[in-house]
Order: C-alpha cells, then sequence, then structure tokens
C-alpha cells in the first residue's frame, strides 16, 4: 500500500490540480461538479443544523456508534423500504468513511486466506474501478474476465459480460461489479445483474454491487434500470457524487450478519466513522429530497454535460480511428484508441506536460493475467469540470492522439 499505485496518483494528481499555481485542466478525477441548486440544498441543511439546538456540536463533538450515525441509518433505511420495498432495516447498514473503505473491508472480509485456502473476488466485467486495484492485503486478491464487446456505430462502442466464460470456481469469494462501471460509463441491465446474482448464489459467494454513481441516488443513471438488492446482496452507497465528498461518507447496505463484521472492523480501523456528512444529509433522506435532487437535478446535469462531451470529441478526433464507450451514467467518457502507436501512460504524461490530466486506462483492469493490448488504448475522461475546461482539456487530447498516430 506504500507504493505508488493508480488511485494514489490520480489522487496526487487531484491534490496539485487545487494548489498549482497556474491553471490545470483537471479531467482525470472522480471529484463531483459543484452544482449550484444542490450546494444551496447542502449551505440550507447547514444552516438548519447551526439553528438545531446542539446538535452541530453533538455531531463534532461526540462518537458515533461503530456502524455509523444512527439518525441517518434510519432514514436511509426507511426511503429504501418505503421507496424501493426492500425488506431491511437499520440493521441492515453500517457507514464507512467513504466507500473506498467499505471495498477495502469488504474484499479483505471476503477473499484472501482463510481456512479454505485462498479466496478471490472476481470483477466479471473489465475494465473496473481504478481504486480496487491495491486494497488487498494479500497478493492475487483479484481475478478478472474480459467483455464481449459490440459496436454500435462507427465511434461507439458498449462492453457487455460473457457470461459464457463467467466461471465461478471454487476459489472465488466474492463478486464485485460497478453499476454504473466507472471507468466505461455502462450500466448492466437488470437481467445482468439478476444472472450474476444467481451466480453468486449458487456458489455460496456474495455479490457486491458499487452503486456510488447509481440508483435511488444519485441517480447518475442515463439508461432504463432499477436498482435491486436481496440478502446475498451487498450494495454499496456514497454521498460523495451527490456532492458531499469531503465529508467521506460510505454507505453499504447488507444481511445484518456481514453489517456487524462492518461495525466490528470500523472500531478497529477508526473507532466510528466520521458523523458530520450522516448529520447534514438525514433530513434530505428522510423526506425524500434526495431523491428530488438526484432526478431531477444531478442526473440531467451530467446527462447533459455527457451530450456536450462527446459531439467536442466527435468534432475534434475526425478523421482518426477511434471509439466511445456509449455514455450510460457516471460522469466520464472512456475513449479508446485502437492500434495507438504510444501507450495511454504515455499520452497521459504528454497530457500532464500540456496541464491536462486524464487517466491511463491501462490501471483500470485489476485481476485480469492475461495480455490484452486493449488496456494501453484507453483513456479515462471526466466531463465533471465546468463546460469551457473540458472543451478546451477536450481540444488538447485531440492534437495529442492526432500527433501520437501521425508519429505512428
Amino acid at each position: 500500500m506504500a507504493i505508488q499505485s493508480g488511485i494514489g496518483q490520480l489522487m496526487d494528481d487531484l491534490g496539485a490540480a487545487l494548489q498549482a499555481p497556474g491553471e490545470i485542466l483537471m479531467l482525470g478525477g472522480g471529484n463531483p461538479a459543484h452544482i449550484a441548486e444542490v450546494q444551496r440544498h447542502f449551505r440550507e441543511s447547514m444552516i438548519a443544523l447551526l439553528d438545531s439546538g446542539n446538535r452541530f456540536e453533538r455531531a463534532l463533538g461526540d462518537y458515533d456508534p461503530p456502524e455509523g450515525n444512527t439518525e441517518f441509518i434510519q432514514a436511509v433505511a426507511g426511503l429504501l423500504r418505503e421507496q424501493l420495498g426492500w425488506a431491511i432495516g437499520p440493521r441492515n447498514i453500517a457507514l464507512t468513511n467513504g466507500s473506498q473503505s467499505a471495498f477495502f473491508v469488504l474484499f479483505n472480509l471476503f477473499a484472501g486466506e482463510c481456512e479454505q485456502g485462498g479466496k478471490k473476488v472476481l470483477f466479471p466485467l473489465t475494465p473496473e474501478y481504478i481504486g480496487y486495484c491495491d486494497v488487498g492485503l494479500t497478493p492475487g486478491l483479484f481475478t478478472a474476465r474480459k467483455p464481449r464487446i459490440e459496436h454500435i456505430d462507427e465511434h461507439t462502442f458498449k462492453y457487455h459480460i460473457d457470461f459464457d466464460r463467467l466461471d465461478v470456481a471454487d476459489d472465488i469469494g466474492a463478486i464485485c461489479v460497478s453499476r454504473p462501471t466507472n471507468p466505461s460509463g455502462n450500466v448492466l441491465t437488470n437481467e445482468e445483474l439478476e444472472r450474476l446474482g444467481a451466480a453468486a448464489e449458487t456458489n455460496g459467494v456474495p455479490l457486491i454491487v458499487d452503486n456510488a454513481y447509481g440508483l435511488p441516488f444519485p441517480h447518475i443513471v442515463f439508461a432504463d434500470a432499477e436498482p435491486l438488492w436481496n440478502e446475498n446482496t451487498i450494495v454499496c452507497m456514497s454521498l460523495s457524487k451527490l456532492g458531499l465528498p469531503g465529508t467521506r461518507t460510505g454507505i453499504v447496505i447488507a444481511r445484518e450478519e456481514v453489517i456487524e463484521m462492518v461495525a466490528r472492523v470500523n472500531a478497529v480501523m477508526s473507532l466510528a466513522p466520521g458523523g458530520i456528512g450522516a448529520t447534514l444529509a438525514a433530513e434530505l433522506v428522510r423526506s425524500g429530497q434526495i431523491l428530488h435532487i438526484s432526478r431531477e437535478v444531478i442526473g440531467p446535469f451530467y446527462q447533459a454535460k455527457a451530450s456536450k462531451a462527446l459531439a467536442q470529441f466527435h468534432r475534434h478526433l475526425e478523421g482518426i480511428p477511434y471509439y466511445i464507450h456509449q455514455p450510460e451514467g457516471a460522469f466520464f467518457l472512456w475513449l479508446w484508441l485502437p492500434e495507438l502507436p504510444i501507450t495511454s501512460q504515455q499520452l497521459y504524461e504528454r497530457l500532464k506536460a500540456r496541464n491536462v490530466i486524464v487517466v491511463s486506462g491501462h490501471h483500470f483492469f485489476p485481476g485480469l493475467g492475461e495480455p490484452w493490448t486493449h488496456r494501453d488504448e484507453c483513456l479515462r475522461v471526466s466531463y465533471a469540470q465546468s463546460d469551457d475546461v473540458v472543451a478546451r482539456g477536450v481540444r488538447i487530447i485531440a492534437e495529442e492522439v492526432k500527433r501520437a498516430y501521425s508519429a505512428g
């Protein structure tokens, strides 16, 4: 964990961009946009918190229990039960210091060295989230399967789970997917998710769904989809992509014995999760307003930005071979440059020299043991920044890509 990693480089770039004296076009990190209407709701929540007796002082001055803030957990359980019909209560929910911490806990609970021998986490669809790569306490914690690639049109493609190659061997301890998928913006269909769930249950392992961008909040989903949960599914959510990444509030929804384990690990690692984000968002959740904000403001905001960024790439990349994954959610475009003469890491370095930060695609293939040139032909580009920053960044990306192809 102490050596440089893809997620470490990403966060270093993000921090450096905030501190740099000149302008950095930050198209690399997962920082959400500062949406004025959403921030207004958070500001109003903070004012209400400050004006409500000693709730602010308690949020800052008292430890929560290891499973997290009780008021917020009750509100989330009520929302999911009433709005989605999930058969859950407060004992099915624990909070963590961000969803990154949740995956560290869950992956090492269900995989690694154990009495039955070494267990692995299976990623049935790769590429997958960069933050998974380095959280294992033992080497070889992950295994992944290459996707089936559908070419939708001349410049659009989509990944699909290749169920014909999806063998859940005896050494699998858990199956994990992100939905929407980070980095590609792919949204697994309900049928795909149900098939994964059935495969997991048949093999006696949990299905872990990373729902950081998903439903019902923050609702950064542009495709037809429904949120799914059962007692063999672990759904991980977050307040970050709503616009509260600084509060580090992750949400784990699972059967009670899993939640008890997560709470015990919380106590060992950090005594208790931080409570300010949960306290700030509790009333938004309890009132259901968080659903309105997500559906009516956050989702449409990012969908409009996706359309603009996509049009800019199509305009500036004209004349060279390229594909962009069909954007179905999250706030990234996944650019595939077939037979790119340089690696995506070298392209990242060239762009960084021009003050444009993206993320090299090779970081997003945890557990894929077999060689695949596709890994070195892709970039993840965020369109969460201002339209002007995204437009200038896309133009520079296109210039460097064309230079790489012309130098061949």
